[in-house]
């Protein structure tokens, strides 16, 4: 944060405290979906939990990293070079997150539109080749902010050079603001023109699919729609100095609480928000989660073999059909047992044996 120097010893204690307790609880919640996932085959062996869970471990990344980040700009300072790297992973988390929300649009929208070649387009093999794909495209922002570092290295200073691992202190040179200005503005539009035309496409098959499979397309739309919503509330990052600067210069006296204020709602609240959003809508995961808060489960998958689904409960007319089966198999046997044996070795078969 900026301006961190301008904080007493017990403001600074006061917002690291709520900053890691938040932290604790969100990663908490997020770590609960990772365990449900990697507990689970039936979760692994599908590509849209995969992309899910690649999010969830993603915000879980990048709240751990801007929660530390940010206890060291009050803490400690170190060399230029670490600094880098976890500025560089940081950066790069930050864009995962509305590329990764748009290949989960794309996913539904060929689930929905094009349902029999979806087993083929989307493999498991190739969904993990996109992520990381993902982490490619989203290490360019960095990598170019870190380019024009080197290039301006004799105002830069040594690699060595103690600094405040802040990411505006790092890169803040006019040539980064502008690096920083395409590339947002690149990356926001690539990933609204693609939730913004899965959306309709999904709208549109929803609206001449028939009454069957209509449900499932009007849900698969409510989740591009999510996704749409997600990505407002990640487009924060940009909205905040815009609110943050009239603000602080309506209260100047209150410049570190703002600055930190704003740092909570862009930062740190909206990481819960993909375990909300699509973890509990998940009718699996919600079950998984039950049985894992009422301490039900007792092994890997266990729940999900032990609890049978709707298609798989047996009534009482199933259980009389069966033991009707199993009599008539006992009484063909004692037949057959009992028939008289001819000359040739063989059993007489009764009638419509």
């Amino acid at each position: 944060m900026n301006a961190t120097r301008l904080d007493t010893l017990k403001q600074a204690f006061i917002k690291n405290f709520i900053t890691v307790f938040l932290s604790v609880i969100i990663n908490l919640v997020n770590g609960s979906f990772v365990y449900i996932y990697f507990r689970s085959q039936e979760f692994q062996r599908d590509p849209r939990y995969v992309l899910f869970i690649h999010l969830v471990l993603n915000d879980m990344v990048l709240l751990s990293l801007s929660t530390a980040l940010q206890i060291m700009a009050y803490t400690v300072r170190v060399t230029l070079a670490p600094c880098c790297v976890l500025i560089l992973i940081l950066l790069a988390a930050n864009k995962n997150s509305p590329v990764n929300l748009a290949c989960m649009a794309v996913e539904r929208y060929i689930a929905v539109c094009w349902p029999l070649h979806h087993p083929q387009l989307c493999t498991v093999g190739r969904t993990y080749c996109l992520i990381g794909l993902i982490w490619g495209v989203s290490f360019l922002p960095g990598l170019s902010n870190l380019v024009i570092l080197l290039l301006n290295w004799p105002a830069s200073g040594s690699w060595f050079s103690m600094v405040t691992c802040y990411n505006n202190r790092i890169f803040n040179m006019p040539q980064h603001q502008t690096s920083d200005l395409f590339m947002e503005v690149f990356f926001l539009s690539v990933v609204s023109v693609t939730l913004a035309a899965t959306y309709l496409k999904v709208l549109f098959a929803a609206s001449a699919a028939s009454a069957s499979s209509r449900a499932s397309a009007r849900k698969a739309r409510n989740t591009i729609l999510l996704h749409g919503v997600q990505l407002l509330i990640c487009m924060l990052t940009y909205v905040a100095p815009f609110v943050c600067v009239p603000l602080i210069r309506a209260m100047p006296h209150q410049l570190t609480v703002i600055l930190f204020i704003s740092f909570i709602l862009v930062n740190i609240l909206p990481r819960l928000l993909s375990p909300l959003i699509y973890g509990v809508r998940d009718q699996k995961f919600r079950t998984q989660l039950r049985l894992l808060f009422s301490c039900r489960s007792s092994g890997p998958g266990e729940g999900e073999r032990l609890k049978p689904t709707a298609g798989e409960r047996v009534g009482p007319v199933e259980v009389k059909a069966v033991r009707e089966i199993m009599f008539l198999r006992m009484s063909g046997s004692a037949s057959i047992q009992s028939a008289p044996e001819t000359s040739s070795g063989q059993y007489h078969s009764t009638p419509g044996e």
